[in-house]
């Protein structure tokens, strides 16, 4: 299996990497700094060059869009939230994602039962409001709207989508209050991009395979 992951550099992405090389599969990382990864800034749409000559005429059986941002963490209505902030939130997680499955839809359709696997959030969920983070729960609201839209579009093409929640998780993003490690995020998510398939394809779910309202 040929897996493509973004933001493959450090975190999740990182250990994602490092759990499906382990597999035996064969994994296209992408990364912001480049060095063993592929170079991209998912906020750069000439970057995205780079990716898709990477990938050539290459099959992509599994792609995992991780890659993102968090940039007003603490951030309060009455000091923060400047355009800047917004401009980059939705520039990564939506419009890079977005841009990720562009490039990458000639790979996938060249697999059979391919599957796309986005990672979003809890707190891109409606119904799980719990205010604050504006910028954040907004962008990864889109992201998860983005997902529902593309597992429409892509069905007739065999490409099932999922989108994540990869728990509360100890990164550099997270912070040290999260309560679940990288590797049991990592372990969960493996598990449940696993389970994708057409019939489940839209599915919003937690790495622990709870299903998340919308």
């Amino acid at each position: 299996m040929h897996v493509v992951i973004t933001g493959a550099g450090r975190g999740i992405g990182k250990a994602l990497r490092n759990r499906y090389s382990a597999g035996g599969h064969r994994v296209t990382g992408t990364a912001r700094s480049g060095g063993e990864a592929v170079k991209l800034d998912v906020g750069r749409s000439e970057d995205f060059g780079a990716l898709d000559k990477a990938l050539s005429d290459d099959a992509v059986d599994l792609l995992i869009c991780n890659a993102g941002v968090y940039p007003d963490k603490g951030q309060t209505i009455e000091s923060g939230f400047s355009p800047a902030t917004w401009a980059e939130a939705l520039t990564i997680n939506v419009t890079g994602v977005f841009l990720t499955v562009q490039t990458c839809l000639p790979a996938l359709m060249r697999a059979e039962g391919a599957r796309i696997a986005i990672i979003s959030s809890r707190m891109g969920s409606q119904e799980l409001a719990g205010g604050g983070s504006y910028a954040y729960r907004a962008s990864k609201a889109a992201a998860l709207n983005l997902g529902r839209n593309l597992a429409v579009d892509l069905a007739p093409r065999s490409i099932a989508v999922g989108i994540y929640h990869p728990g509360w998780v100890r990164t550099d993003m997270g912070g040290k209050g999260g309560d679940v490690s990288i590797d049991e995020s990592a372990d969960g998510l493996v598990l449940e991009f696993g389970r994708l398939n057409l019939a489940t394809s839209g599915c919003f779910r937690s790495y622990d395979g709870r299903d998340l309202p919308f």
